[in-house]
């Protein structure tokens, strides 16, 4: 338990994060109710009106550990969550074959963004974020790379705001190319799993198109979040040993090159395909780390000036949208080559 100072400390921070989150959450509810699906997820709403509030008023000195620890601490036990919701057993039983072509593709597509970005002229940091976010899983996959490469919340804020519209476009278009390309279900499952961003997001683009292709595209879905912990691990050894150069070989301690959460996060995954986590505690831990989640993006967008990031939008858009077509691209191939009927 924290001591009451510390709790003291961190509440105006985290209260205004929590009534950011509410709002967020109240809008995305209405978007439900008026329009019959949610539009913007209530976590890319959180970090809008973050910044919008941060725009409008500078939170005084007082709310400034509160935000910090949301936009960090609480991130990461959100990311450590996601655990939860990998089953390699399920994974295993897509074959071999799709398994390995997935993983190879999220690999190639993380480096091609990467390098797509830098010829854009973005930061080295904003470009991994963007790549791991269209390469993976969207916001998740930048939410969880930032604190491992050391990003600034206006380099997360930058590549979720422009990420996030792009994954409703992709939604609302993606549809198209079961009649463009002649796709059969289960091939729109595969292409649609391996280019939308989040997984109620796949739900949307798939489920007008099929029952099996909602199936297929969710389990390749999830392959993608699997890739989210070696992407993160690998990311932070790469950190670590910059780090080293910079320091003259000072080695960094065990947890700077290994983030807890990530260890959380595949022990978490293991013990849930092991089944020794109970089925009643999976939907309450999926919730936990989706109201986290959202609350740290609050944070995140209380800490951005909005003028920085528009500064760097029409980057940051271009790098998204080309290394979003390239995944797309390579998607298609991916089919093709295996044959997948």
């Amino acid at each position: 338990m924290f001591p009451l100072r510390t709790v003291r400390r961190l509440l105006p921070g985290l209260l205004l994060c929590l009534a950011i989150t509410l709002a967020a959450l109240a809008l995305e509810h209405v978007e439900e109710a008026v329009f019959g699906r949610a539009w913007l997820e209530a976590l890319v709403l959180a970090i809008l009106l973050g910044t919008a509030v941060r725009s409008l008023w500078r939170p005084g000195d007082q709310y400034g550990p509160g935000i910090g620890f949301g936009a960090k601490t609480l991130l990461e036990v959100a990311v450590l969550l996601l655990g939860l919701s990998v089953s390699f057993a399920a994974l295993l039983a897509v074959g071999p074959g799709l398994l390995l072509g997935i993983a190879a593709l999220v690999v190639v597509a993380i480096g091609a963004s990467y390098l797509i970005g830098r010829g854009l002229g973005l930061p080295r940091r904003m470009a991994i974020l963007v790549g791991c976010g269209n390469s993976i899983c969207g916001n998740s996959a930048i939410a969880a790379v930032a604190p491992v490469i050391g990003a600034t919340g206006k380099d997360v804020a930058a590549s979720i705001a422009f990420t996030a519209v792009l994954g409703v476009v992709v939604v609302l278009t993606l549809p198209l190319l079961v009649t463009l390309w002649g796709l059969t279900e289960t091939q729109y499952g595969v292409v649609a799993g391996l280019t939308v961003y989040a997984v109620p997001q796949v739900l949307a683009a798939t489920v007008p198109v099929g029952m099996l292709s909602a199936q297929v595209g969710t389990l390749v879905k999830l392959v993608r979040v699997l890739m989210l912990g070696p992407a993160v691990l690998l990311l932070s050894l790469i950190a670590a040993r910059e780090g080293d150069a910079a320091a003259q070989r000072k080695r960094p301690p065990l947890h700077r090159m290994v983030p807890w959460f990530i260890i959380g996060f595949l022990l978490l995954a293991g013990l849930r395909s092991a089944g020794l986590v109970p089925q009643a505690v999976l939907a309450p831990a999926a919730a936990v780390a989706d109201l986290l989640t959202v609350l740290a993006m609050a944070a995140l967008g209380l800490g951005v000036d909005v003028r920085s990031v528009a500064r760097a939008g029409a980057r940051v858009t271009a790098a998204a949208v080309l290394s979003l077509l390239l995944l797309l691209g390579m998607s298609l191939v991916l089919i093709r080559v295996l044959h997948i009927a």
